[in-house]
């Protein structure tokens, strides 16, 4: 299945044609772009153009690990 995945790049869209063989990760490649588009509309800015620093990264990173150790003990409920 071929798509058209389109990539936020300095506010200029690029897009790029791709074919899939396997669409678990056709899937995946669709919410990658998906969660781009949000963070640039929340943000205003590509994750490639902000500027933050390390430890804003880190605290990014922690608390998105932290959200998911959440999600799993609350799967883990219902097993």
């Amino acid at each position: 299945m071929n798509i058209i995945c389109t990539i936020i790049k300095n506010i200029k869209m690029k897009e790029k044609l791709i074919s899939f063989r396997d669409p678990i990760i056709e899937k995946v490649v669709d919410q990658l772009v998906s969660r781009s588009d949000v963070g640039y509309k929340k943000y205003g800015v590509t994750l490639e153009d902000d500027l933050g620093d390390l430890t804003k990264w880190l605290q990014h990173l922690q608390e998105e690990l932290l959200d998911a150790a959440n999600y799993i003990e609350k799967l883990k409920t219902k097993l």
